[in-house]
């Protein structure tokens, strides 16, 4: 995993065992992020969601993150898959969002049905009340950034009011979960399905100090800091849809109070997470 930040230069990426991300400190606010399950694809492989899915149980996080494409053509059964196969999750806080295979014949209407609605907010907690700090609040806001039957991603203008809205008020540690990227990922081959308004969207995310962005779509995890927001894109979880030599993963990002820490775990043979980690947002 590579990174770039406008705002400072951090470590290069190390790489550590899953017990020892299991085993860190308790003040924390861990995420797995996981996507692009795409059910009912050639490619789909039961035996790699079934590891993910015993990792993360493992992990206990604090909320569990499927920034989208669930499925490959967006028909019932292929949500229903997936329903049943995240419903095998036990943390308490998993937040699904659709992706633009999700939006193919008119499946966002299925996603509706059997997930809840495309666009959410929550707000949870980390920390213990004895602590010196308190305990600290976390946002999770949620925005779908399909478009039917396209494959491009885009927010639209008439959605910004609401966005805004969930943006403002009482400052606390906020995340924003969408499926397309905001920003070019390398590795990638040729750019596109970039969110058509990215511009509109970094402007509201610096506007508001957002301080994580979490997206999927690419099948390759990749981590920018711009301007204090850290924008970080996960893998496939259970696909052989990759590119080059990357394979299948998901990320673990686990917020303390001083940094955000991007944890890669690879889904193959060696199977050992690369960590990076970032100085948070300052306020």
């Amino acid at each position: 995993m590579s990174s770039a930040s406008t705002t400072s230069t951090e470590a290069p990426a190390t790489k550590v065992s899953f017990e020892d991300i299991v085993s860190a400190e308790e003040d924390r606010f861990v995420i797995a992020q996981l996507s692009d399950l795409h059910c009912g694809d050639p490619r789909y492989d039961q035996h790699l969601l079934d590891t993910v899915i015993d990792q993360v149980n493992h992990l206990a996080p604090d909320l569990v993150a499927v920034p989208g494409d669930l499925t490959v053509h967006g028909y019932r059964d292929e949500f229903e898959i997936a329903k049943a196969q995240l419903d095998r999750i036990e943390c308490p806080e998993v937040l699904v969002i659709p992706g633009n295979h999700d939006s193919r014949n008119v499946g966002y209407l299925h996603f509706i049905d059997l997930f809840g609605e495309r666009w959410d907010c929550r707000e949870l907690t980390f920390g213990a009340e004895s602590s010196p700090v308190g305990c600290e609040r976390v946002r999770v806001v949620s925005v779908d950034s399909s478009k039917p039957d396209l494959n491009d991603g885009e927010i639209g203008r008439h959605r910004y009011e609401w966005l805004t809205k969930q943006l403002e008020g009482e400052e606390m540690f906020t995340v924003v979960a969408v499926h397309h990227h905001l920003v070019g990922i390398p590795g990638t081959g040729r750019e596109r399905n970039i969110v058509l308004d990215a511009g509109d969207m970094l402007q509201i995310l610096d506007r508001y100090s957002v301080d994580l962005v979490l997206a999927g779509h690419r099948h390759v995890p990749y981590a920018w800091q711009l301007n204090g927001t850290l924008i970080v894109t996960s893998g496939t979880a259970c696909t052989w849809r990759t590119r080059g030599e990357m394979p299948p993963s998901y990320n673990i990002v686990t917020v303390t109070r001083a940094e955000i820490e991007v944890a890669i775990v690879p889904l193959d043979d060696e199977g050992v997470p690369r960590v990076e980690r970032f100085a948070r947002r300052k306020r």
